[in-house]
């Protein structure tokens, strides 16, 4: 080797030397950055090398390239349409070193900081920089953003690895993300030693996607998401944000226009009319555990369930969650209900809509407090005693063009075919139940109020709206299924699938159709056909709408005129133990000029009353599961307005008739308790063997009577009389079996309000038979009155 070709040799191990010295220690001084060179003007060539022996393998120089981002990764990031920044943006190791580049719109400067190593980016305009540093390891490192008249230490979120796994995505892929809020949305995390936001959502027709907040001023071009592999979903960690920041994601359409959306997993929302989302972190801690061990100690349809459906903004207007907590939960134990039902508590942009039009189906709603408000108020309630129900809405949703409309600019969330989404009678759009994703988001929002707001069960709202294809629709307006039918096949498929996830992930919860159909098998389990061939949807119980609209019809009848009208309060048991039932009084029924319940019934003040009673003692005797609205517990004569609520003051001590709306509602605490207290009235509401007709064709006295019987065959003698007479010695055929009777509930009792027609002495059956039993007893019936016995 020649002196030159030694020298030379010894400057290239010297120069590795030196920049191995650096990568490990960088130098106290600035670096110099390499500038990216003339887009015209090759890199110069390294000298020639001095000549070596054939035998020895000639090194190649590395040549350095520009640091800067090219031309078309430029005008994506400028223009939000590029599906992955972080191949581009961060710091990447390339021939000659490692090359930074930021994209800071309206910085000034930007220097890469790490350990005592300072290197100014060269601004590249457009608010992009970079630079070329002789690094042979990409270092951690920050970045030191100048704006006018501020400097801006942070974390270069384009260093970060995907915070989403590939399990994860290959849940979300095939739709089988049951706790898909756990992967989409907005989570305080600390990643790779960071703390910050990561942020996921799927938008798979989008052409690029951005995250824009507070944070940022509300200008998003800085902060482009990748999307991650054919998933259709978009990520971005951005370090130093946490709880309580607001975002929306900015969202490029396929024709290049753009839209700025809520989080659809967003667990936390601005009060509406205000539609932002809100990074939110939970730091409520449960007092319920006791609650939730027992929880599924006895199945729902064999147990007690007396609900009381509320509508929280109006049940005491201007409560919080947390000052509803403080109420709520002792007026419902005080009143003997097992359960609450809350009408939609998930987020709606128009309170008028009382919560049946979603827009943020992960947030509980802001108007009454955060969300660790409301699971304050949950927990409560199950320390009290008491289960909660909610109402569910996956039935469709609104247009409004920030939420979930056409997302990403393609339909989406709803049916492609605009036959298909549009709901005929709401306005609204129908989701696509036939699409994976999709179900997998209702499906895991199931999931998601049980298991992070201990939901003991949901009552899940316009289930007949989703079976149907012809739903509301005239002839041409709808495409038969693929066997030439009108059953939405998809809605079936998620009804089955929804329950079965949530029974199977969150045992003593109870799923409650309202449907108001004769579809066969609404509660029987999904895997049972029936007669029509599909199998069962799932549910744990149905609403009898039947039930609810034949006996209001009937107690709507003068007495005169009842007699004519009869099986329409005995009609709903040829069908009782088709599905398990709960008989509902609900908001629909006091609303919308179809009055309040008492306001239902004929005659006076006196008999409205008396007739309401008795109804409510026939109901509670029937077979199924009792649910009251607010405010009917006490005879409030005024349609329910959610701008108000209950009347209240009809039960101030200072009001004339109080005494008339306190005997209502001493009634219904009473019937509860009773209730509660004596198995035959809840024991064997699924099993015909726990019902006996004593006589249902009375319609000449307006009479009917009825057993019903606990597991151990313990009878309940339940009689109603419906008619404003009183009937003395009135001859009913009982079991023989029974020594004695015992007067247990009389709805004309006077502390109700009623005339104080009761038996306080037992009742001993005669040897006589009657209505086909060896034995019968006499008893005056009250007027307007439902009396219950039980064996002495």
């Amino acid at each position: 080797m020649t002196p030159k070709g030694h020298k030379e040799s010894k400057a290239k191990k010297e120069a590795a030397a030196r920049r191995k010295t650096a990568a490990r220690k960088p130098p106290a001084q600035e670096v110099p950055a390499q500038a990216p060179p003339a887009a015209d003007v090759p890199p110069r060539a390294p000298a020639p090398a001095a000549p070596v022996p054939a035998q020895a393998a000639v090194p190649r120089a590395e040549v350095a390239v520009s640091p800067a981002v090219d031309a078309g990764d430029r005008a994506r990031l400028l223009h939000g349409t590029h599906h992955d920044p972080h191949s581009v943006l961060g710091a990447h190791p390339v021939p000659g070193g490692v090359a930074f580049r930021a994209f800071r719109p309206y910085a000034r400067a930007v220097t890469v900081v790490s350990g005592e190593l300072r290197a100014e980016l060269h601004d590249d305009g457009d608010g992009f920089f970079s630079a070329l540093l002789p690094l042979t390891e990409v270092p951690v490192y920050r970045l030191l953003v100048t704006y006018d008249g501020a400097v801006h230490e942070t974390e270069d979120a384009y260093r970060f690895l995907p915070t989403l796994g590939e399990l994860d995505l290959h849940l979300i892929g095939e739709g089988r993300h049951e706790q898909l809020w756990r992967a989409l949305g907005a989570h305080v995390t600390t990643h790779q030693g960071v703390a910050g936001t990561r942020f996921a959502v799927w938008a798979p027709n989008a052409r690029g996607v951005r995250v824009t907040g507070g944070f940022n001023f509300w200008d998003g071009t800085g902060f482009p998401m990748r999307s991650l592999g054919g998933t259709g979903v978009w990520e971005l960690f951005v370090p130093g944000i946490g709880d309580g920041e607001l975002y929306k994601f900015e969202i490029t359409r396929p024709d290049g226009s753009r839209t700025l959306r809520a989080d659809p997993l967003a667990r936390r929302t601005e009060v509406p009319p205000a539609t932002s989302s809100i990074v939110h972190a939970s730091h409520h801690e449960w007092g319920d555990a006791e609650w939730l061990a027992h929880r599924a100690d006895t199945p729902v349809h064999e147990a007690p369930f007396s609900v009381y459906e509320v509508h929280l903004p109006s049940w005491r207007p201007g409560l919080t969650y947390r000052r509803l907590a403080e109420q709520l939960p002792a007026y419902v134990k005080e009143m003997g209900f097992t359960h609450v039902e809350l009408m939609p508590v998930a987020e709606h942009p128009f309170g008028g809509s009382w919560g049946y039009q979603v827009t943020g189906f992960y947030a509980p709603t802001a108007r009454l407090g955060t969300p660790d408000d409301f699971k304050y108020l949950v927990d409560k309630l199950h320390q009290a005693g008491i289960g909660v129900l909610m109402d569910w809405v996956p039935a469709h949703f609104p247009r409004d063009d920030w939420a979930l409309a056409e997302f990403d600019g393609r339909p989406l969330y709803e049916h492609h075919d605009p036959l298909r989404a549009a709901h005929p009678d709401w306005g609204t759009l129908e989701f696509d139940f036939g699409r994976r994703e999709v179900r997998n988001f209702l499906v895991a929002n199931a999931v998601y109020w049980c298991e992070e707001f201990h939901i003991d069960g949901l009552r899940v709202d316009a289930v007949a709206s989703m079976l149907y294809l012809d739903y509301s629709r005239e002839p041409g307006q709808w495409t038969p299924n693929e066997h030439g039918g009108r059953e939405n096949l998809d809605a079936v498929a998620f009804l089955q699938e929804m329950n079965a996830t949530v029974y199977r992930r969150c045992p003593g919860v109870v799923t409650v159709a309202e449907e108001s159909t004769a579809w066969d098998g609404v509660t029987r389990p999904t895997h049972h056909k029936g007669p029509s061939g599909f199998g069962g949807l799932g549910f744990g119980m149905k609403w009898n709408m039947g039930w609810m609209h034949d006996s209001l019809q009937y107690m709507s009848h003068d007495p005169v005129h009842r007699a004519y009208h009869h099986h329409e309060m005995t009609f709903s048991m040829v069908y009782a133990y088709s599905e398990n039932y709960v008989l509902p009084i609900s908001h629909d029924e006091v609303v919308h000029g179809k009055r309040s319940l008492v306001s239902k019934m004929p005659g006076d003040w006196w008999q409205q009353r008396a007739n309401l009673r008795a109804y409510l003692g026939f109901m509670w005797a029937h077979p199924g599961k009792q649910l009251l609205f607010m405010g009917q517990e006490f005879a409030q004569g005024a349609e329910w307005s959610e701008a108000h609520g209950p009347d209240w003051w009809l039960l101030d001590p200072a009001y004339g008739a109080e005494a008339d709306h306190r005997g209502v509602r001493d009634l219904v605490r009473d019937l509860n308790g009773v209730y509660r207290a004596i198995p035959a009235l809840w024991q064997r509401d699924t099993d015909p063997a726990g019902f006996e007709w004593i006589t249902g064709d009375a319609a000449d006295d307006n009479v009917f009577a009825f057993l019903r019987r606990d597991a151990e065959g313990t009878p309940l003698l339940a009689v109603s009389h419906l008619a404003p007479v009183v009937r003395h010695d009135y001859r009913l055929g009982v079991p023989e079996e029974v020594p004695a009777w015992v007067e247990v509930l009389n709805t004309d009792a006077a502390r109700y309000g009623g005339g104080d027609l009761t038996h306080p002495d037992v009742v001993k059956p005669e040897p006589q038979p009657w209505h086909g039993r060896p034995a019968s007893i006499r008893l005056t019936l009250p007027p307007l009155a439902t009396v219950w016995l039980r064996p002495a």
